[in-house]
């Protein structure tokens, strides 16, 4: 076992997902505040390593389908460069540095680590049986993205807007849905399921449930910007503009999941589409002028 293979388990490029904890110190416009800038960072690396601990479970738990595969035999637990009782090792301390850090929190330590520590049970019942079941399996994804902002806003002392929740909650929704429809694609084409609970899925069902959570979604975020409480919040009456950015960003990822076809992970459309990165900087430059300027 080399850091090389300890970095591969851990999939910090993944790390990605958990910028969501910061959203309610952005939201709330409190990002410029040290002490909350700083218990929003804490709460991002914590939920970085829970989620890293998921990981090793989930690789260990995949540990003979992996080795039957033809890409993923080469995972560092399936191929034996890191063992089970090494990989359930990195799974324990990467659990417990999570906890410790949140210990580290000046308000809302208690909160914190009960959703910290709620993420990682579910996850675990995700892993062991839960993913086998279509529809719960990507809800419970998006309830781990709900648990990410709400343990940002526990960590920083930011109230949570209904509307940020029920947005997030859509959005991972939204993005699950495409993912699974790559993996319908793939099953069509090689007539075999990439998950168990693909065959519980098609075309139909999932372009359907993809347009229904990304219009909800997208009249929750105009809400979100046209109400009163928020208006008042921010002292602007202007947000509602970024909501082009929101339909530009939810058309781009349309068009790459049904188009292109290559919507199997988000974290790489992100990492890679330059259309997708140029939207979303210009939305959240878009934020930082109407709220902070």
């Amino acid at each position: 076992m080399n850091i090389n293979h300890i970095i591969k388990v851990a999939r910090p490029t993944h790390w990605l997902k958990n910028i969501f904890v910061i959203l309610p110190v952005f939201f709330g416009g409190a990002i410029l505040n040290t002490t909350q800038a700083i218990a929003a960072a804490l709460t991002f690396m914590s939920f970085s390593l829970a989620a890293s601990a998921i990981y090793c479970l989930n690789d260990i738990i995949d540990v003979a389908a992996d080795r039957a595969h033809n890409v993923k035999r080469h995972r560092p637990i399936a191929s034996g460069a890191i063992t089970i009782p090494q990989a359930y090792g990195m799974m324990t301390i990467s659990l417990l540095a999570s906890i410790v850090l949140m210990l580290l929190l000046p308000e809302g330590q208690a909160n914190t680590i009960t959703v910290i520590i709620t993420y990682f049970l579910l996850n675990v019942a995700y892993c062991l049986k839960l993913k086998e079941y279509a529809i719960i399996d990507v809800c419970i994804v998006a309830s781990g993205f709900v648990l990410r902002i709400l343990a940002g806003g526990f960590a920083t002392g930011v109230q949570l807007s209904k509307w940020i929740v029920l947005m997030t909650f859509l959005l991972t929704l939204f993005l699950a849905f495409a993912k699974r429809r790559d993996d319908v694609l793939k099953m069509n084409e090689t007539g075999r399921a990439p998950r168990k609970n693909t065959s519980r899925y098609n075309l139909t069902f999932i372009n359907q449930a993809i347009t229904i959570t990304g219009t909800v979604m997208l009249v929750c975020y105009i809400m979100y910007t046209v109400s009163p409480e928020i208006i008042a919040q921010f002292g602007t009456d202007k947000l509602y503009l970024t909501s082009i950015l929101v339909i530009l960003a939810l058309l781009r990822y349309l068009q790459i999941a049904v188009v292109d076809e290559k919507s199997g992970d988000p974290v790489k459309v992100v990492l890679s589409d330059r259309a997708t990165q140029f939207i979303l900087m210009a939305w959240v430059l878009s934020f930082l002028v109407l709220i902070y300027l």
